[in-house]
This record gives structure tokens, C-alpha cells and sequence, in this order.
């Protein structure tokens, strides 16, 4: 029976996919065919799925998703891009194809305070394109780069991924997650910067010959206010001053305060960010609310402790099985958007996690790093299309880029997931988890 309800479940759920059906409505679908497949009473079930839909959006910690969200488009077009953009070009000016290498810390440093790589594409894309074109740069390129560079951005906190994993998970600690995220997506920011660099001395790329009008002091002095808003939010978590969901409200005061000061958004402006918000934000809701279906009928089928027993049949090796976790989630991350693939894959793979001694903390980190490399990757890779839209490049174009630089993603993958203590040594001396490694 639970191998039939697998096949079921997952089988009509990515032929709906395939079909075009969204992916909300191909969730629950495939979860009522499945639970009806499997005997379930018509009635009882559909009492059922109302109740964990409500009960699956029905919880304060989800605010901080919006909440983050408006912080974020807020920064985009507040004006905080072209300063991000003129401290890493002073920053990294000096070496081969800087203008890649800028983008890459603009990335960073815009994506630390949006918390989305799909903005951060967006942002970082329409600035750096026209400079790297102007200085005879490939765009597709250029359009790799910022690509591969933006998954920084769900690493380096304030992270929405890792808040949805959280909650997903049962509460694990926001702040452990928060601050395991800065070694690991600086890790998967160096690896694409050498990459990016190396390509560059390959092309001819030369290093900045721009001269600045403002002074070093004057440029770092304009970007320590968008900077700071990571320092509030984060230094008011660990301090207990408050919440990871009151810090999303917190966020969006002093991003609208800073985009004041700045003028440059207006109005309308803001009208258009309160609506994009909302329409994303109804988006992932609806997809935790469809979500909490397939979890009831995945839990009522044995699905998880079925694949976790098919997983440890094939080897007791921690590492054996992390590598089979980790092929598997970024074929995965091929075909699904970030959200649904924490929704649906924690509940199967954390247990997993947990019977090999991994910390639930170092299992989130991997796992959204996984899913975020795979934001870069098509058939569905949200960054990819976004990137190649604003860069005016085509699919085939930049994948000769991506391939190697894809390559050096995989290998950061590989050594936070085998290597706990780089992505747990800064929670663990903030005493935010017990120990570096594994847990037995």
C-alpha cells in the first residue's frame, strides 16, 4: 500500500506539474486523488483537509514571511541597490572582471538585507547589465554570474526560506538557523566569485579603471545604513529585544524610514510594492495551506518512515546517505520552486536527518542551500528565467557559464554538509545549538 500511495502521490503531482497545472492546486489534487486511492471516507477526508489547510496558515510565526518580504521590496526600490553597488565595486574594484565580482558581493550584501534571490536578480541585474555591457563584457556572462551569485541571498539573514523551514520543521530556532547562515552563504559567495574571476582572466577581463566622484570614506559611510538593518534585525533576535516576526515588522520601519530619506520611491511606488507583497505572500500561503494536505496523507500512508527505511537499507554511512539526500534534492531543485520543495521534502528527509545524529539546524542550512542551488538550474529555476529576462539572454546562452560555476556551488554544497562545523561554529559560540558536529 505505501508503495502504491508514493507512486500516487508524487506520480500525478508531477504530471500535473508537467501539464502546467500550478503547483499549489497540483499538490492538493494529488493528495485527495491519493487519500481517496487509498480508502479514506470522501466526507472525512474532506473535513479533514479544510482543517489542516486552516490549521497550516493559522500560525503568528508565518507574519514574518510578508512581513520580510515588504522589508525587502522596499530596499529594492528604495535606493539602496546603486549604494550596495558602489561599496563592492570599491571593495573588489582592483581584480580581474570586477564588475562580475561586484555583482557577486552586491548580491551578498542586497541579498543579506532582502532575503530574496529572486529580488536580488532582479535588483543586482538591471544595475550591473548595462555597466558590464558598456565595458565590452559577455551578457551572458554577466547574466551567469549575477544568477549564480543571487542564492546568497536565502542564506545570508534575514532569511525567509529559513523562517518557512522552521516553522515547517516544528520551531526550530530562527536565530541558530539565522546565524548558520552567514559562513554558509559566504562559502557559496566565494565559490562563485573565484569561478566568476577565473573566467575573467580567461576572457581578458581587467580590473576598474572607473574613478569614483565621492571619496572611499563618503561611499562606505552612504551604504552603512542599508547595512545596518541586518545589524538591527539580527542584534534584536539574539538579544531577545524581540521575535524573528516582530523583526519583520521592525525591518519594514526601518527600510521604509531609510526609503524616505533617500526619495527615491514615491507613492505609486509604494503601491505597487504593498500589492506585490500581498499577491506573493497569498501565493506561498496557499502552497502551506495545500501543503499541510499532502503532509496528513503522507503521515496517514507511511511515506516518510517508508523512504527512510528504503534510504537506510541501502547503507548505515552518515555520508552515503547525506550524498543520496543531496543528488536527490538538487534533481528536485531542478523542477521545483524553493517553497514547495521545503514544504514537502522536510517532513520526509528531517527525520532522516535526525536517526544519523545531524542537527536539525545544520540539516535546515543544508537543505536550503540544496534547493537554492537549484533555483539556478532549469527547467523551473525561478533566478535562471528572472536573470536571463533582465540580462536579455537566452536559456542556451548562459549555460555554458553556469556549468562550472555550478560545479563550485556543488562543492560548497558538499562541504557544509560533510563538514558540520563551518556552518555551526557561529550558532555554537553564540550558544544557540550544543555542539560543531553530529549529534551521535
Amino acid at each position: 500500500m505505501v508503495l502504491q500511495a508514493t507512486v500516487m502521490l508524487f506520480g500525478s503531482f508531477f504530471v500535473m506539474l508537467a501539464a502546467g497545472i500550478p503547483i499549489s492546486a497540483g499538490i492538493g489534487i494529488a493528495s485527495v486523488i491519493t487519500a481517496l486511492m487509498c480508502g479514506m471516507d470522501f466526507d472525512l477526508f474532506s473535513l479533514l483537509a479544510a482543517q489542516r489547510c486552516f490549521s497550516g496558515v493559522d500560525s503568528f510565526s508565518l507574519l514574518a514571511l510578508p512581513l520580510f518580504s515588504l522589508g525587502g521590496n522596499i530596499m529594492n526600490k528604495g535606493g539602496i541597490a546603486n549604494r550596495l553597488v558602489r561599496l563592492a565595486r570599491l571593495l573588489v574594484g582592483w581584480v580581474p572582471g570586477y564588475l562580475a565580482a561586484s555583482n557577486v558581493l552586491a548580491n551578498m550584501f542586497f541579498g543579506a538585507v532582502s532575503g530574496s534571490s529572486v529580488a536580488a536578480t532582479s535588483a543586482m541585474g538591471s544595475i550591473m547589465g548595462p555597466l558590464e555591457e558598456d565595458e565590452g563584457y559577455d551578457p551572458n556572462y554577466s547574466a551567469a554570474v549575477n544568477i549564480c551569485s543571487a542564492p546568497t541571498g536565502i542564506l545570508i539573514p534575514p532569511s525567509g526560506p529559513l523562517i518557512l523551514y522552521s516553522i515547517t520543521a516544528g520551531g526550530v530556532s530562527v536565530a541558530a538557523l539565522f546565524m548558520g547562515g552567514y559562513l554558509t552563504g559566504l562559502l557559496l559567495g566565494i565559490s562563485v566569485i573565484a569561478v566568476a574571476i577565473f573566467l575573467a582572466v580567461k576572457k581578458g577581463y581587467k580590473a576598474s579603471t572607473v574613478k569614483e566622484k565621492d571619496s572611499a570614506f563618503k561611499i562606505v559611510v552612504d551604504a552603512i545604513p542599508s547595512l545596518l538593518a541586518v545589524v538591527v534585525v539580527m542584534g534584536g533576535i539574539l538579544a531577545g529585544i524581540f521575535t524573528a516576526t516582530e523583526a519583520g515588522v521592525v525591518m519594514c520601519l526601518y527600510c521604509g524610514v531609510l526609503a524616505l530619506i533617500y526619495r527615491e520611491m514615491d507613492g505609486k511606488t509604494f503601491y505597487k510594492i504593498l500589492a506585490d507583497t500581498m499577491k506573493s505572500s497569498a501565493t506561498i500561503l496557499f502552497l502551506i495551506a495545500s501543503s499541510s494536505i499532502m503532509s496528513y496523507v503522507m503521515s496517514y500512508t507511511g511515506i516518510p518512515a517508508a523512504i527512510s527505511s528504503a534510504l537506510m537499507s541501502v547503507s548505515d554511512n552518515r555520508y552515503v546517505i547525506l550524498l543520496i539526500m543531496n543528488v536527490f534534492l538538487l534533481v528536485m531543485g531542478m523542477f521545483l520552486d524553493l517553497t514547495p520543495a521545503v514544504l514537502i521534502f522536510t517532513p520526509i528527509f528531517l527525520p532522516i536527518a535526525r536517526s544519523i545524529g545531524m542537527s536539525e539546524v545544520h540539516f535546515g542550512l543544508m537543505l536550503i542551500m540544496n534547493l537554492g542551488i537549484g533555483s539556478v538550474t532549469p527547467p523551473v529555476g525561478s533566478c535562471l528565467f528572472v536573470g536571463c529576462g533582465v540580462g536579455k539572454v537566452k536559456i542556451e546562452g548562459v549555460t555554458k557559464y553556469i556549468i562550472p560555476i555550478f560545479a563550485a556551488m556543488v562543492v560548497a554544497l558538499f562541504l557544509i554538509t560533510f563538514i558540520p562545523a563551518i556552518s555551526m561554529v557561529v550558532p555554537y559560540l553564540c550558544n544557540l545549538v550544543p555542539s560543531l558536529g553530529w549529534t551521535n
